[in-house]
């Protein structure tokens, strides 16, 4: 089966098998921080933008992304790299694993309410599996990332 869709910005063309997920996909189109975690569609950890909206790229067929825009963190790379430092921040990326996929759900979130609560935060980053860090240095980050987004918008 013959597709055609856009990965971050690049208009792609690509014979694929009828049952392809899109991680699958992504990945053999070189888009590594796509990540398979759980195979149950649970932990976040391959989360990426289909038209805007983020969605687990390990429980969505290719053939149903033709004709879309895929976004990954690589497609992000500038609004994600001055989030990702307040993480780094707060020693928030132990391993790594589960990065790329709470940022992809971070940046969502932050597109969609720019100045949510501590309740709305943990709703929306919910789905997202960290074995590592329990969650308050990410929790501390995003934090302190809004406060910045808050003054610096406040100074302008």
């Amino acid at each position: 089966m013959l597709i055609e869709l856009w990965i971050n910005g690049k208009k792609v063309n690509a014979e694929i098998e009828p049952d392809m997920l899109l991680i699958d996909f992504l990945r053999k189109q070189g888009c590594f921080s796509v990540k398979r975690g759980c195979e149950t569609s649970n932990c976040g950890l391959c989360t990426v933008f289909v038209d805007d909206k983020p969605v687990l790229s390990c429980s969505v067929l290719t053939a149903r992304a033709a004709g879309h825009h895929v976004v990954t963190l690589e497609g992000l790379q500038e609004e994600a790299e001055a989030f990702g430092a307040y993480i780094a921040d707060q020693g928030a990326e132990q391993c790594g694993f589960c990065n790329p996929g709470f940022m992809m759900n971070a940046v969502a979130m932050f597109r969609e309410n720019p100045d949510p609560t501590e309740e709305e935060i943990r709703e929306y980053l919910a789905g997202n599996l960290c074995r590592c860090s329990g969650y308050e240095g990410q929790m501390r980050g995003i934090q302190t990332y809004l406060a910045f987004k808050r003054e610096k918008g406040a100074s302008e």
